[in-house]
């Protein structure tokens, strides 16, 4: 299967949610690539630190710029598993693999300045379903608290009735320092010693593979 995590809005942890699930699904024995089609390398440059411990399941990498259609493509029948890490803007990368993949979800905080810079993601997803009729979109909650005041769920779907393309995704991925360090050690959190972190891609990983978990292990 082939899934972006991408949007328009910066800073809301897209890279940190594409890593670790690639590092979740490498550790169910699927065989992953991570397409990092975003130039500031991110993803690229936790890879590489991760190639460097030989304990750790491969994961693969390749970086793709301008039209990835084609590429991803071509690299959903050599993998298993694709996932694209797509930068924080309207581009080329972000326009051409929302009509080549199967799911994408938008990582979002719960708050207004988020939703209306994701109104145009709305559009772009709206667009892309005239020549990927099956895609299916996701708005995740991304770097909550993790004490909220708020019910950040409750106030989503509220803030979400404004982008009716997007549906918004059961699991929520809270701010923790473990995610910094996962990226900096080249590691996912479900390969460190954080419950509440690990049962956090765990979840979202089940929301997004369940099918093809299944049908692996059976």
């Amino acid at each position: 299967m082939i899934i972006l995590i991408g949007g328009e809005k910066g800073g809301t942890g897209k890279s940190t949610i594409a890593t670790n699930l690639a590092a979740w699904l490498a550790n169910q024995n699927r065989d992953t690539i991570v397409v990092d089609a975003d130039r500031q390398a991110t993803a690229s440059n936790w890879i590489d630190r991760r190639n460097e411990i030989n304990s750790l399941a491969t994961v693969n990498c390749a970086q793709k710029y301008g039209n990835v259609f084609n590429a991803l493509k071509d690299l959903a029948h050599r993998y298993d598993e694709v996932v694209i890490d797509a930068g924080g803007r309207d581009s080329e990368e972000l326009r051409t693999a929302l009509v080549a993949v199967h799911k994408v979800y938008v990582p979002l905080k719960a708050s207004q300045p988020d939703l209306e810079t994701s109104l145009h993601m709305n559009e772009l997803i709206q667009l892309a379903r005239g020549m990927n009729p099956s895609l299916t979109a996701y708005a995740v909650i991304s770097m909550a608290p993790t004490n909220p005041v708020i019910n950040e769920a409750e106030e989503a779907q509220h803030l979400l009735g404004e982008l009716p393309e997007l549906i918004l995704a059961k699991t929520i991925i809270r701010e923790r320092k473990v995610y910094r360090d996962a990226m900096v050690e080249g590691r996912g959190v479900v390969e460190l010693n954080n419950p509440k972190a690990r049962n956090e891609i765990e979840s979202l990983g089940q929301e997004i593979y369940h099918e093809q978990i299944q049908t692996a292990e059976a």
